[in-house]
């Protein structure tokens, strides 16, 4: 890819002009697609959410309806005079009060709404059965029963100890469904199922059924509770209510479960058979059956993926014992995705197409103009100064051509600047050999001066006289040193570093000084700024200066807080700022200038602060000061933390300075 850019845009500039615009079609039409393609497919994930949302909504519905109607039918039983005139007798196992109490459990249990398998059964206080109808799915009732003991399922013991009505989704073990001859129904084999749980979720799935259960109190004349009636619909391996909310709601499956086991569904197998026995995904078991919450997105079901919403289901105590799922088959809203997709495609194919040939006559037109500013360049080359582009108008062309003068008259002042930093460079050569022949001689001056005052007595009227000759030579002295600092290009031997070690030296070096006698110094250190590779002698002597300056700019009591902060891994941001009288705005463009100073005759070189600059472009950083007069001045050093051995030492300009 990268070899064909460049032989691209070595070529002409016609051809260079025609592919880049189609580059540029192909790019903007194929981010265009790619933008609407996930617009659409964010839609239809949202039309997926939504639909299935609705499923659960009407699959709840008719899971409500079937349970209000297992629940009304226990409810009308108890409240039927026959039942109850009819049941002290039936208990007593009168045949007569059996067979008319038997009569009215078949007239309720013939006209179910759905069908399906049903129990009905009349209990006495102690949960034993009385009377008992089964409806089996295929349609058939089963003969009269009378007897089975239902008094430890807990939803009956519950009502026959509370004599409240009881109406929810319950387990029912297989030893009462196998005193109604329901057992057979209820077993189903577990069938190993990809992502499942190693094990069940409920130890009773396969064995024990799932149903909805109403069971209402039975009470005689006076209100004394004198038995339960109870009416169950179960789902094992009956599929009329999941088969007739897939119909009348238009839901591609529905599923029942018992714990994590199907047990009626929809769904089929690799062999198109219902898939009961097959067991959840663990994990959406975790989500619904351990956290008891609902799950909804992609599932894994029996052979495929579905965009899927499960809900527990509880029994009567609060207890997770299901749940009922719907789903809708991830393989329908992708082909429309797909569909989508390409006909985004085809159109993206189009557009760039016609970018393609629309780019020869625009190619044509921009030829001219950048013709005329490649000559312009040559002559610029060439060293042509006076050579300016006309300009075309006021778009793009016109704003290159604007640019190439504005480029040519920078050209021309920064050869007069360039012309500025020769003159300076020889001021510092012309500074090291004055200072280099002033040297010998102030040596000789001190050393003469130094043994006169030695055999002077204390009392000689020329003692005084002396002594100004060594301070004032001492002051040449040092003028001479500051001159061969600022002249000589001394060698930065870097090395690990402790920053705040030597932030903390350098401040022990110069607090005790009288101009220090009334400033507080505050130390700001960060813990990430604490290491550097730099000449600790160099940083030194440059932290002096600065606290120096700081503190004589400061008039009475004042503060100087140093500041460190770590940038980033590569840079650390050293700053002294302080409450003084601050710098004049006419001056802040000179600090750094050589022999500049703001201070009284005698009092200094004014090559302090062009060292301190030295110093930091030596170490490959910068500095730069903020000040406001009144209110204080801070200096702020940037410095890398690693020093890269072999790179060029920088130039010393005038300064960087932020008014």
């Amino acid at each position: 890819m990268r070899a064909f850019l460049l032989r691209l845009l070595g070529g002409r500039l016609r051809t260079v002009l025609t592919v880049s615009f189609a580059l540029v079609a192909a790019l903007t039409v194929g981010l265009n697609a790619l933008v609407v393609s996930r617009v659409i497919n964010d839609y239809m994930a949202s039309a997926e959410a939504e639909r299935v949302a609705r499923d659960m909504k009407l699959a709840e519905t008719f899971y409500q309806l079937k349970l209000d109607e297992v629940a009304a039918i226990s409810h009308r039983l108890v409240l039927d005079p026959w039942v109850v005139e009819n049941f002290p007798a039936a208990a007593r196992g009168d045949p007569q009060a059996v067979q008319i109490i038997d009569r009215q459990i078949t007239n309720k249990i013939i006209v179910l709404a759905l069908g399906g398998t049903h129990l009905i059964a009349v209990l006495d206080a102690n949960g034993k059965m009385v009377v008992g109808k089964v409806l089996w799915p295929e349609g058939k009732i089963s003969p009269t029963l009378t007897q089975g003991h239902f008094g430890d399922l807990p939803i009956v013991r519950t009502v026959l100890e509370t004599g409240e009505p009881q109406a929810a989704t319950e387990i029912i073990p297989k030893e009462f469904l196998a005193q109604v001859g329901l057992d057979g129904q209820a077993f189903i084999p577990l069938f190993e199922t990809p992502l499942a749980a190693p094990e069940p979720f409920d130890p009773r799935q396969g064995t024990a059924g799932l149903a909805l259960v109403g069971v209402s109190p039975l009470r005689d004349e006076s209100g004394q509770r004198i038995g339960a009636v109870l009416s169950a619909y179960m789902f094992n391996k009956d599929y009329t209510l999941v088969d007739r909310i897939r119909e009348v709601a238009g839901i591609d499956t529905v599923t029942i479960f018992l714990g994590d086991l199907r047990v009626s569904t929809n769904v089929t197998d690799e062999a198109g058979r219902r898939a009961i026995g097959t067991r959840i995904s663990q994990a959406v078991r975790r989500v619904v059956l351990e956290e008891g919450q609902e799950y909804v997105g992609r599932a894994f079901v029996v052979k495929e993926w579905y965009i899927t919403r499960y809900e527990p289901l509880w029994d009567h105590q609060g207890n997770v014992v299901g749940s009922l799922y719907v789903g809708a088959r991830e393989a329908t809203f992708l082909g429309l995705v797909r569909t989508f997709n390409q006909r985004v495609a085809l159109i993206a194919a189009i557009c760039i197409l016609l970018a393609g040939v629309i780019a020869i006559p625009i190619g044509h037109i921009i030829i001219q103009p950048i013709t005329e500013l490649v000559e312009a360049h040559r002559r610029l080359a060439a060293g042509d100064m006076t050579v300016r582009m006309q300009t075309y108008g006021d778009g793009e062309l016109a704003m290159l051509a604007y640019s190439f003068n504005s480029m040519a008259e920078t050209l021309c002042r920064t050869q007069q600047a360039l012309i500025s930093k020769e003159k300076l460079a020889s001021m510092g050569q012309l500074a090291a050999g004055v200072a280099h022949e002033l040297n010998n001689p102030l040596g000789t001056i001190m050393l003469f001066a130094d043994a006169l005052l030695r055999e002077l007595p204390p009392d000689s009227p020329h003692r005084s006289d002396m002594e100004m000759i060594l301070k004032e030579a001492n002051r040449a002295k040092k003028i001479v040193a500051d001159l061969l600092n600022f002249a000589r290009q001394q060698e930065v031997l870097a090395q690990d570093t402790d920053l705040h070690a030597l932030l903390d030296q350098s401040i022990e070096s110069v607090r005790h000084q009288p101009t220090f006698a009334e400033v507080e110094i505050i130390r700001r250190y960060d813990p990430l700024a604490s290491t550097i590779q730099a000449d600790p002698a160099q940083l030194h002597q440059v932290f002096v200066n600065l606290l120096n300056n700081a503190a004589e700019a400061i008039t009475g009591p004042g503060t100087i807080t140093v500041t460190t902060r770590a940038i980033n891994n590569d840079c650390i941001e050293i700053s002294i700022a302080d409450t003084g009288c601050g710098i004049p705005e006419e001056h802040m463009d000179k600090i750094f200038t050589p022999f500049f100073t703001t201070k009284p005759p005698g009092m200094g070189t004014g090559l302090g602060l062009s060292i301190v600059y030295g110093i930091v472009k030596m170490h490959r950083g910068q500095i730069t000061v903020q000040s406001k007069v009144g209110k204080g001045t801070t200096f702020t050093v940037m410095l890398p933390t690693r020093w890269v051995r072999g790179a060029d030492r920088p130039a010393m300009p005038q300064g960087e300075v932020i008014g």
